[in-house]
């Protein structure tokens, strides 16, 4: 009898936990599918622990041209999205809304390639230089690795067929800083060519100068669409 007792008290304990309550009937608890938006486009898989928890993760890639100016230099911009994550979903009311929150491995990066002022020479920290003498001008971005993220949105119920979420929030990455400038012209051989003036320090300034146009930059927006099945 203590046996039994013991038993049925187990299986009922199991029936009525928040995972067991989570696999009954119609609700699912597994998605696959795609999301798109401003971290770019990748496969997204999620796990419904329970109507309160859940988790998902994702990995998204995109390029993107963006042209700016610095210093009166026109820098034509690349935008390499690549990162991917995993989050926390909390469901406070036990449907689709939810708070999200987790890391991501920020693998996103930027180059600019600098144009003369004139189509034929680049004025760089007061001192002009031929094109010839910078050849490409190249900034690269250099950023945090890891950043943490937090999203509001909604990602529908645990109810089994095409789903479709929203979420949008931030991405703190930290200020995005540039690294040293690079030229492919003839002052940038080593020792520096008569001629050149003080080009190292000419084109430190001109770095300081892009850092201070891009530093702003600490939090990425995040607006992202998700279309899948819930199993």
């Amino acid at each position: 009898m203590i046996r039994k007792l013991t038993l049925g008290c187990a299986l009922a304990a199991a029936t009525t936990s928040p995972i067991a309550r989570a696999a009954d009937g119609d609700e699912a608890r597994l998605s696959v599918g795609v999301t798109g938006g401003t971290l770019g486009i990748g496969p997204e898989v999620g796990y419904r622990l329970s109507k309160t928890i859940g988790v998902r993760a994702n990995a998204t890639f995109l390029s993107v041209n963006h042209s700016f100016d610095s210093n009166d230099i026109a820098y034509d911009g690349r935008v390499k999205l690549q990162s991917g994550g995993a989050m926390v979903d909390v469901y406070p009311f036990g449907g689709g809304f939810r708070l999200s929150g987790g890391l991501r491995i920020n693998g996103n990066k930027a180059r600019g390639i600098g144009e003369p002022n004139d189509g034929t020479s680049f004025d760089i920290n007061g001192t002009t230089y031929t094109a010839g003498q910078i050849g490409t001008l190249r900034a690269d971005t250099d950023i945090n690795s890891v950043a943490p993220a937090l999203t509001l949105g909604y990602g529908g119920g645990l109810v089994k067929g095409v789903y479709f979420g929203v979420e949008a929030g931030a991405l703190f990455q930290g200020s995005v800083k540039i690294k040293p400038l690079t030229i492919t012209g003839t002052c940038s051989a080593s020792p520096t060519p008569a001629g050149c003036g003080d080009i190292l320090e000419d084109l430190e300034q001109e770095r300081l100068s892009v850092n201070d146009d891009i530093h702003k930059y600490k939090v990425y927006p995040i607006l992202q669409l998700s279309l899948g099945y819930r199993f």
